[in-house]
């Protein structure tokens, strides 16, 4: 393998191990201030329950989430210096408003929550788990306008160096691409944490352990939280993929294994394909669905693999315009949707058996939600695959090829070493991840699976805490 090659897969690796606790901590946040917030206005024991128990688990994801996410942007410097030197005008500005306000925000204020209970007032106390959560979806939206302008780049000229500069801060944050892409995400986030929460309170339904009616409660919440989030999810997906077909036809043509122009176009459910001649096998297709989704009408051209080919060599000179590896991302597409339609009707059939009080009565399908748990993770990983395997060979759309962007200096030796060790010390913070989010989760609320006692005074010790 060559040193691009690494460099794509290092990133890829680090990548994919962050955003699995990243939408969590962006969902779960916001459901422990609903919790909380029921809390204030009931004065019911059950809601400060139910907060405490579901922020030990947010304490824990949030740690890891933060170990994982520090090590990505030494790489833009390391791995891929000549990108960060052609952009770095651009992509550093709204990285470092995120870092410098937002996360700063939300680390601060969740310091005050885990030592604020029985020290600040409800009021107070309520308020920094809502300002957690806003700024764990603030930061959220930071990156993605950075990512959005590697996506559809706006706000900037190419200077007399050669390196693209920003000259509209206010296109850069408004770009059509991230008013987009951040519902999409948080939205997916919410719905990760809704999950989450389903999928453990029906685990101790299913014990029957103690204080059930935190649990009860638990999966009330997570079901109607989850029903909206997968529905939102879905609608601002739709949005994404209809600008899609104005924006990056090849993702999406390379995301629906669309060899050449159609209209009407149908849409592909199945398909084995040949990438070496660019045409389908077998392709077992819905017709003019495809155009329908990207225009809402019947008809319309949706272009082909091949003829954007032809066309981007014409516009950008000789070479390879066609997304890497296209049965990834066209698989990619199926698993995300095929997730979270199946998320959406576990949902609704939940909540349809909770109000007519026989989601405890039906055990088979508790085991179902604990098990649905995955889902949003499969959906926000193949999400995230979709989103960047597709936009290749482009680093920036239309201005930068990946190849461009990568160090000169690193070798593959170097890049082998670094990709092992990544690799092997993420894979230990996952299992570290996830044996401490199992033993305080089966532990329950009150459980013997506390958090210790730090020696230290009282006024900063852990022992208020749970």
């Amino acid at each position: 393998m060559e040193a691009l090659d690494l460099a794509r897969l290092q990133f890829a690796v680090t990548t994919v191990y962050h955003f699995f606790f990243v939408p969590l901590s962006l969902g779960l946040s916001l459901i422990i201030a609903l919790m909380q917030t029921a809390y204030v206005r009931t004065n019911q024991e059950k809601y400060k329950l139910m907060a405490k128990f579901w922020g030990k688990l947010f304490l824990i994801n949030f740690a890891m989430g933060v170990v994982t996410g520090i090590v990505q942007e030494f790489q833009f410097g390391m791995n891929w210096s000549e990108y960060s030197r052609f952009v770095g005008d651009i992509f550093g500005a709204p990285l470092a408003v995120e870092a410098l306000v937002a996360f700063f925000i939300e680390s601060t204020f969740l310091g005050v929550w885990i030592f604020g209970w029985d020290k600040l007032s409800r009021r107070a106390h309520l308020t920094a788990i809502w300002l957690v959560a806003l700024a764990a979806n603030i930061s959220a939206f930071w990156i993605l306008v950075a990512n959005s302008f590697m996506q559809n780049p706006v706000g900037y000229t190419m200077g007399e160096s050669g390196r693209a500069e920003m000259n509209d801060f206010f296109a850069l944050i408004t770009n059509p691409n991230v008013l987009l892409q951040f519902p999409h995400v948080a939205l997916g986030g919410l719905t990760t944490g809704a999950f989450f929460v389903i999928g453990i309170s029906a685990y101790h339904l299913l014990r029957g352990t103690s204080n059930t009616e935190v649990f009860r409660t638990s999966a009330r919440i997570g079901l109607i939280v989850g029903t909206v989030a997968v529905f939102g999810t879905m609608i601002a997906g739709h949005a994404q993929g209809q600008r899609m077909a104005d924006t990056q036809p090849m993702k999406l043509a390379a995301a629906e294994g669309l060899w050449d122009d159609e209209d009407p176009a149908g849409l592909s459910m199945f398909q084995i394909g040949d990438e070496q001649s660019r045409e389908a096998i077998i392709n077992i297709r819905i017709p003019s669905l495809l155009s329908f989704l990207s225009y809402n009408t019947p008809t319309g051209q949706v272009r082909g693999i091949n003829s954007l080919q032809a066309e981007y060599e014409a516009l950008y000179g000789e070479g390879d315009y066609v997304p890497p590896a296209i049965w990834l991302t066209y698989w990619s597409f199926r698993a995300m949707v095929g997730a979270g339609m199946l998320m959406f009707l576990l949902a609704l059939v939940g909540l349809g058996l909770f109000f007519t009080r026989r989601l405890e009565k039906s055990r088979w399908f508790l085991r179902g939600l604990v098990a649905a748990m995955v889902l949003p993770y499969l959906a926000n990983t193949t999400g995230w695959l979709l989103t960047e395997v597709g936009r290749q060979p482009w680093i920036v759309q239309g201005i930068m090829r990946v190849e461009s962007a990568v160090s000169p200096n690193v070798t593959v030796p170097m890049l082998w070493i670094s990709l092992i060790g990544f690799t092997l010390v993420y894979s230990l913070l996952i299992v570290a991840d996830v044996y401490l989010m199992q033993k305080f989760a089966r532990a329950g609320v009150g459980g013997s699976a506390t958090v210790p006692t730090l020696d230290v005074p009282e006024a900063a010790s852990l022992k208020g805490l749970y």
